[in-house]
């Protein structure tokens, strides 16, 4: 026995060091989902509080049980190799051999052990009698609680349930003081103290009685005797019981969070818990769900200003599934290739594939699923002289004009490649046969997957002859235009140039008077209900030749109102709130264009809060400003006349790109990066030498004398 008790102490040891740095992943995650909501978190602390139950030894077992293969395919050492020979970094409180002692050397050597596991064993069996008493107490309550026939309690709970489509759950009347709880695991049932009835209205009784079945149908009893096991098992360490708290926190959170996801009114609820707190008694037990667990303060701030979780978005859900894979998949693995390499009996050097000496040179086409379309990719890779590449990219369904690649490289079977131009990377796997590259292409927050494959000059795509820009004094109108009702399942909002034609989609009025006359939507006067709702998508081809400018897009888009949408109005002069631009100390930190007035204007963004702009006056930025990105119209006061070459990177806040947020387009709001960039008003004064400030002027308005829905194509 007290050999054993000295080789299981290492074990234990490993077990706990390995979960506590797990449990301290686990709440990293929590931080970078902070804003998400509660029931993500909930999660992540019940999968770290779990762990404390499964050792990373049982899943090493599980690796060296799987099929082995038939030889090592090594012949030096590898990264699992090295693991190997190092194991005393990995499993730090693993045993070492020591020599045989005398018998009374070794009776003193067991005694520590004994005594540590004596020490747990009397812990174990208090916080049982613990549990075990206070389970006991709330039994009791049941009891002796009565089941009511009738009442508000019961007619209340039975509509919650036939709303919800859930299976009735048992309610019972107590005499206690005990907060309202749902108790037992298989049939939980609803103790409600009788005399807290009198004391809410419908509206709030109603509030706590929603909150009760979020627990049932979230399972958290079940889950809270999971807790209270880890707890009473490793009494001891204060690490769990910290987490366990955390667990309750963001459970009751994530009840909050889906009682007023019901539509609640919020203070009306917050009213009904502090009420339970003045009456009730907090339940004993973990796993009795109640209504006032957690920081009660912060709850009510957060019930009352309604700080809804926000769903995880696509890179937050790849970064869990990352992790997830990553805990259960690396122990595996390396009990599998260790198991391999004990019972390897010899090792050949591994092939080089073919992929390595043939390059990369060559056209490269394939299919980037973007924002709801198949836009067909072609990517012109040339070697030059010292070995490396050049290339260039193109994107056949929009447009083809050719954009440089800044930088392509091969590092064995890797493929990177960087496009500055319009803020995207490309990074894939070279196959072995060196016909085709699989990797991600990542503009923005979340990368896209894009096959590339090696075409011949008989099989690659026909890339569109660049057009040429429209003639400087053209009066471009729409040769044909059509104009539809957006589909529902539209991408997003998008407003752009392709193959020749207009193309917008999910636009209204507002939008389409916002581009044509450079103006913002407060700009606009007297304009029907229907202009900020109806949403259209609209084609149309030129009546003239060539690319127009962004000037020449915007008398075609006037056309297009005034004669499919009737549109006719006044100018007028209001006082409205605005930003008002004007210079920094220090004056403007911007370059001056070299084109000429004529030539096209820039206003780009690669995503979101990162804009490049070109031949541009700042009256002709805050123009642009206002209609696409800020709340409010934007007012140029620096006196300054030259035209600019910029770029502008910040960080968008709340209030900017309105038009974009609820379209299908991710507007991504600020966070704790401490590498993202600052804020749109910091940005401007460090970056361009600009101030932006809120205030109140005169400023030009269209009023809208007459408007109708647009006419049939």
């Amino acid at each position: 026995m007290s050999e054993w008790l000295a080789s299981i102490g290492p074990a234990v040891g490993d077990h706990l060091w390995q979960s506590t740095v797990f449990a301290v992943a686990a709440a990293l995650l929590t931080v970078l989902l902070k804003k998400n909501q509660a029931r993500a978190r909930y999660w992540i602390w019940l999968a770290a509080l779990m762990k404390f139950l499964v050792p990373f030894s049982l899943l090493i077992a599980l690796g060296g049980l799987l099929p082995r293969p038939q030889s090592a395919p090594v012949a030096t050492p590898t990264a699992y190799a090295a693991m190997s020979t190092m194991d005393t970094i990995s499993e730090p409180f693993a045993a070492q051999a020591s020599p045989v002692l005398p018998t009374h050397a070794a009776k003193n050597k067991y005694t520590l052990p004994e005594t540590l596991a004596s020490a747990w064993l009397c812990g174990l069996v208090v916080v049982v009698a613990i549990w075990c008493t206070r389970w006991r107490r709330v039994a009791a309550m049941v009891r002796e609680a009565t089941e009511p026939d009738a009442g508000r309690e019961l007619e209340m709970l039975r509509r919650l349930e036939r709303d919800a489509d859930m299976r009735p759950v048992r309610l019972l009347l107590s005499q206690s003081s005990m907060e309202p709880g749902m108790f037992g695991v298989v049939r939980p049932v609803l103790l409600w103290p009788q005399g807290i009835s009198a004391r809410l209205s419908d509206a709030q009784m109603e509030a706590i009685l929603a909150h009760e079945l979020c627990h049932v149908r979230r399972r958290d009893n079940l889950f809270a005797v999971a807790q209270m096991v880890v707890e009473t098992v490793l009494w001891f360490y204060p690490l769990v019981w910290w987490m366990g708290a955390r667990m309750v926190e963001e459970r009751e959170r994530a009840c909050d969070e889906e009682v007023l996801g019901q539509g609640r009114n919020a203070e009306t609820y917050a009213e009904s818990i502090l009420k339970i707190c003045e009456f009730c008694l907090e339940s004993p037990l973990a796993c009795v769900s109640g209504i006032t667990g957690a920081d009660l303060k912060h709850r009510i701030v957060q019930i009352m200003t309604q700080q809804a979780g926000r769903k995880l978005d696509l890179s937050r859900k790849l970064i869990l599934c990352v992790v997830a894979t990553i805990v259960v998949a690396l122990p595996v693995t390396f009990g599998l290739v260790h198991a391999a390499q004990a019972h390897a009996q010899s090792a050949t050097a591994a092939p080089v594939p073919a992929s390595a000496t043939q390059g990369i040179a060559g056209t490269w086409q394939g299919t980037l699923r973007h924002a709801g379309q198949d836009l067909r990719t072609v990517v012109k890779i040339t070697e030059v002289g010292d070995g490396g590449y050049k290339a260039s990219f193109h994107s056949i369904d929009q447009g083809g004009q050719p954009i440089p690649v800044e930088k392509v490289t091969l590092d064995g079977a890797t493929v990177q490649m960087l496009i500055p131009a319009n803020g995207s990377t490309f990074e894939g796997k070279l196959s072995a046969d060196g016909m085709s590259i699989a990797g991600d292409w990542t503009q923005g927050p979340n990368p896209v997957p894009l096959t590339l494959t090696r075409v011949t000059p008989a099989t690659e795509w026909t890339v569109p002859v660049a057009i040429p820009p429209m003639a400087a004094n053209a009066d471009p109108g729409f040769e044909v235009a059509t104009i539809k009702p957006s589909s529902p399942d539209e991408p997003g909002k998008r407003f752009g140039w392709r193959g020749g034609h207009l193309i917008t989609t999910m636009t209204n009025l507002n939008d389409l008077i916002a581009f044509a006359y450079g103006l913002h939507a407060k700009q606009i006067v007297d304009a029907p209900a229907w202009f900020g709702t109806d949403l259209y998508d609209i084609e149309g081809k030129p009546d003239t030749e060539g690319l127009p400018s962004m000037k020449q897009l915007g008398m075609m888009v006037q056309e297009l109102l005034a004669d499919r949408f009737k549109l006719t109005f006044h100018h007028d002069k209001r006082e409205l709130s605005v930003y008002v631009i004007s210079l920094a100390s220090g004056g403007p930190k911007m370059t001056k264009s070299t084109a000429s007035p004529d030539d096209d204007q820039g206003f780009t963004f690669k995503r979101l809060g990162n804009l490049t702009v070109s031949n541009m006056t700042i009256a002709d930025f805050a123009s642009w400003m206002q209609s696409g990105v800020m709340d409010r119209p934007v007012v140029d006061q620096t006196g300054l006349t030259d035209r600019y070459d910029f770029q502008l990177k910040w960080t968008p806040d709340e209030s900017q790109f309105g038009q974009f947020r609820g379209s299908g387009t991710t507007v991504h709001p600020p966070n704790d990066n401490p590498d993202a960039p600052p804020s749109l008003y910091t940005a401007l004064q460090e970056q361009l030498g600009l101030k932006m400030r809120p205030g109140k002027v005169p400023d030009d308005v269209i009023v809208i004398d007459h408007v109708e829905r647009p006419s049939p194509n």
